[in-house]
């Protein structure tokens, strides 16, 4: 069983044997279930992999624009195997 410390701020630090056991990667989120009794499961946050987990995952990351048509246009290429 591994110890944390509470920092004033309440934030923990977890040792990165602990983050590479559960598969978690700098940048990436951890899921808390609370269960009664004081007790919580911890695990990785996996994508849901519905649209909702989808849509605005690249928002800010860039100044271009694409019209719908480009858009169609990407994803048919993307079908056919082309670049």
């Amino acid at each position: 069983m591994r110890t944390l410390t509470v920092t004033l701020r309440g934030q923990i630090t977890f040792r990165k044997e602990v983050l590479q056991h559960l598969g978690i990667k700098p940048g990436e989120k951890i899921e808390l279930e609370l269960l009664p009794g004081g007790q919580g499961v911890l695990k990785a946050a996996r994508p849901s992999k519905k649209i909702d987990g989808f849509l605005g995952l690249l928002a800010g990351r860039t100044k271009k624009t694409a019209t719908i048509d480009q858009i169609n246009k990407a994803a048919e290429d993307g079908w056919a195997g082309k670049k």
